[in-house]
């Protein structure tokens, strides 16, 4: 298949691979084996939904109801793309074979909308506003599993986890913001077979990017130096995005130069800049202006030197994360919390900048002990294995959905050595 985020290649019999799928789910559910024709994307969601122990007969859990969902939606940044989406969709909507739903960044439905009868078979899969639809909670599916990837997927018949979802199919794509790039939900389209096509996914595509221009229109921004946004949580090499066309890949070296002028917006000299990079190593000072000197091809103007610096500040994702910690939203910090900072990078700088951020990030949810953003760590694989998190999330969550998180707790008290531990019915809020 040339393009892995379809469902279907051309001349595929859609009655035939759900046939193949449905018997390879079966097979992944018993044995814990995948094979053919099960697509790289969707076998890599499978075992993430393992990993999370999502029940393959459970249904979407309800977060959000009444007056506490409109608020919410309401506020939502996708608020303002809503009359976009039911113009480029709504006819789908209407047409009484599909819905039209969009989510935020953490699964949960705002909207789902189309013909009153397709609506009410949805619902007996809790496919309504206010339920949550992230993949580690309802296993995988368009909407949710977009988010977990950051890329436009089609989901057919049963490759979704759940076997509710199996008799849909979907395609979703990721919105993000404008000005930060950050992730702030989905848009996606849910009916039958048919939806396997090509076209579907191209048409979900092309409306996020048109969401995310509107929104962009909206909040004035035009392209050019301050639309550049610098993406490094969890990646190796940054991604550059500069306002006109794809993203820039930059090199480990560049991503860390870029990374550190980004987060001292005053400057630094050559000889701070060497320390941060290089620490005590011993380093020609021609070897950093070398390195300026070839980023400085990429970056033009923005690059200033005399202290180095960046005459346009830049957004990156390690700021977002850091605005939403300070401003108290927590469950936006960790839905924007991609991994950690430059992940292999052993530059002194990037290093306490990305133990920094991990630290306060780590600590607030500790303290704060809210079921979401808690549940949205230790389903990562830098929070899997985080002991105290799962222990904190035990202690928030009522007693009859401790079961997960108790198992999870005990295999890691095993595997640290320590013995089995007690806990209070929940801790005061």
């Amino acid at each position: 298949m040339l393009n892995p985020w379809l469902a279907l290649e051309a001349g595929a019999d859609p009655a035939e691979r759900a046939g193949a799928v449905r018997r390879a789910h079966e097979d992944f559910l018993a044995e814990g084996t995948i094979s053919a024709p099960v697509r790289d994307v969707v076998a890599d969601s499978w075992r993430r939904c393992a990993g999370a122990r999502v029940e393959p007969d459970g249904t979407a859990r309800i977060e959000l109801a009444d007056a506490e969902l409109a608020a919410y939606r309401a506020a939502h940044p996708l608020a303002r793309a809503m009359p976009l989406f039911r113009e480029l969709l709504g006819t789908i909507a209407d047409d009484g074979a599909h819905l039209l739903s969009v989510c935020d960044e953490q699964g949960r439905m705002l909207w789902v909308e189309g013909h009153p009868q397709v609506r009410q078979r949805a619902e007996r899969m809790n496919f309504v506003a206010g339920a949550r639809w992230a993949e580690a909670c309802t296993g995988t599916n368009a909407p949710g599993t977009a988010l977990a990837v950051d890329h436009a997927v089609q989901i057919f018949a049963a490759e979704h986890y759940c076997h509710p979802v199996q008799s849909w199919t979907c395609a979703a794509a990721p919105v993000h913001d404008p000005r930060t790039r950050r992730l702030i939900g989905a848009v996606d389209i849910t009916g039958g077979d048919h939806l396997a096509a090509p076209q579907s996914l191209a048409l979900v595509q092309a409306t996020a990017r048109a969401a995310e221009a509107h929104l962009a229109e909206l909040a004035g921004l035009v392209p050019g130096p301050r639309a550049y946004h610098l993406e490094a949580l969890g990646r190796d090499e940054a991604l550059l995005h500069t306002g006109h066309g794809a993203p820039r890949r930059l090199g480990r070296r560049h991503s860390e130069i870029l990374m550190l002028l980004a987060a001292h917006p005053d400057g630094l000299t050559g000889d701070r800049l060497g320390l941060e990079l290089y620490g005590e190593r011993e380093v020609h000072p021609v070897t950093l202006r070398a390195e300026l000197s070839r980023l400085r091809q990429l970056l033009g103007e923005l690059l200033g030197s005399r202290p180095y610096r960046l005459r346009t500040p830049i957004g990156t994702d390690h700021g977002t994360v850091s605005d939403a910690l300070r401003s108290g939203d927590l469950a936006a910090a960790v839905a924007a919390y991609r991994g950690p900072l430059l992940p292999l990078s052993e530059a002194p700088g990037i290093i306490r900048l990305r133990g920094q951020l991990a630290d306060r990030l780590r600590q607030r949810l500790l303290s704060r002990r809210e079921v979401g953003p808690l549940e949205s760590w230790v389903r990562t694989s830098w929070g899997e294995d985080d002991l105290a998190a799962w222990e904190a999330l035990l202690t928030a969550l009522p007693s009859a959905e401790r079961a997960v998180p108790a198992a999870r707790i005990h295999a890691l008290r095993a595997n640290y050595g320590l013995g089995p531990a007690t806990y209070p019915q929940r801790l005061p809020g």
